[in-house]
């Protein structure tokens, strides 16, 4: 699938995603994910920025307000006038623009650091937005990115329930299948149903790639692997916010820094 027949998907899921994540629905990004990439993150203040995927900004914007100057960039224009709206709102400097992570508008050696939250495992050639990333990144600069943990979100993917339907554990499969494409329909879990039923599930391609293939892809581009998490709720998060019981089970995601040598 090239990138523009992807960026035609996301046009179409922008705006329900964008309604639902700012209503609170996308418990994962807000309560794990995001959280646990900020406390990874480096002190950035006073550094140039790139958000490769940036969505509608949510991720960017928490990045800005840690006194980083931030790009974002997306291939989907609706997220990007969604987070330019905010902009005029929350304003926090940022310039975002229209851009395939596969073909970076910018000189090389430009930012200080890049990031990607939760894109890069859905971009149909990710070894080449890597090198991209790579290419654009100062000596001495990372490249922070979170995916779907490559060991467990198989093309093979059911949860195992006990009697009161709690998740157990996962079955997963068809691991060894480097750079399978499938395309995946779902909805945030918690949002209400009729919402769920007015903009229906997302509908997104996505790519596969096991551990090793994507830490070999890094070493191989010229990174130095520098960080890792696989984040995981604590017992208060799962209090509040109950749908984070699978992730309390299963590693879900995971979050790797690496760095460019000077």
């Amino acid at each position: 699938m090239k990138t523009q027949e992807v960026a035609a998907y996301w046009e179409k899921n922008a705006t329900a995603w964008t309604t639902m994540a700012r209503q609170g629905f996308d418990v994962c990004r807000n309560h794990l994910n995001a959280p646990g990439f900020l406390n990874m993150l480096p002190d950035v203040n006073g550094l140039k920025g790139l958000d490769v995927g940036c969505g509608e900004g949510f991720n960017t914007r928490m990045v800005a307000a840690r006194g980083a100057q931030m790009t974002g960039i997306d291939i989907c224009q609706k997220f990007l006038d969604y987070a330019k709206e905010t902009e005029k709102t929350e304003t926090y400097g940022i310039t975002f623009q229209h851009a395939s992570a596969q073909a970076l508008p910018f000189a090389q050696e430009s930012f200080d650091f890049v990031m990607s939250t939760m894109a890069m495992m859905d971009m149909p050639d990710i070894p080449v937005a890597a090198g991209e990333v790579f290419r654009v990144l100062k000596p001495g600069g990372f490249f922070q990115f979170s995916i779907c943990h490559p060991c467990f979100q198989t093309s093979l993917f059911e949860w195992t329930r006990d009697e009161n339907g709690e998740p157990t554990g996962l079955i997963c499969g068809d691991y060894f299948h480097e750079e399978m494409e499938k395309i995946l329909e779902w909805t945030f879990s918690n949002a209400p149903e009729e919402m769920k039923n007015e903009f229906g599930n997302f509908v997104i391609p996505t790519y596969y790639k096991t551990l090793s293939g994507w830490l070999n892809m890094l070493l191989d581009i010229g990174f130095v692997l520098e960080r890792f998490l696989e984040p995981c709720p604590d017992a208060q998060t799962l209090e509040k916010y109950p749908a984070l019981k699978g992730a309390a089970k299963v590693a879900l995601f995971l979050h790797i820094r690496c760095r460019k040598p000077f």
